[in-house]
């Protein structure tokens, strides 16, 4: 199964960058949550609704938000470690910005269930169970 859940991300991650939204939530379970490293202060986004106010926030900050995955490993059956690079241009500013990320993306039944987003790569190692 690990080798089709890459797929499913990788799949996933390509619907981001289309921003084909439907697409996206087909690859999720209804009740997905995706947590970023603003959800301390803005809170996550849970199902559906959460999803499309995620893609809204990206189209209002950077319109050309893209995610380019760096390499893939399996964390167990249902978990995919995701090594990302974000870019985007901000769209008031204009300024390019870019960030090396991680992305924990934990499946259930073949969808994704939960998404993590981690600005320090070496913290999402620890929290998929990779290091100490």
């Amino acid at each position: 199964m690990s080798a089709a859940n890459v797929r499913i991300v990788e799949r996933a991650v390509g619907a981001v960058n289309e921003r084909d939204i439907e697409t996206y939530l087909g690859f999720c379970t209804d009740d997905v949550e995706l947590r970023t490293p603003v959800t301390p202060i803005e809170g996550s986004y849970r199902g559906a609704v959460g999803i499309r106010r995620f893609f809204s926030d990206v189209a209002a900050v950077g319109p050309d938000f893209r995610i380019e995955i760096e390499r893939t490993q399996t964390t167990g059956s249902d978990r995919v470690l995701a090594f990302t690079q974000i870019t985007a241009s901000g769209r008031e500013s204009g300024i390019d910005v870019g960030s090396e990320t991680a992305h924990l993306y934990d499946l259930v039944d073949g969808k994704i269930h939960r998404v993590e987003v981690f600005l320090d790569r070496q913290e999402a190692l620890r929290q998929a169970g990779l290091t100490g």
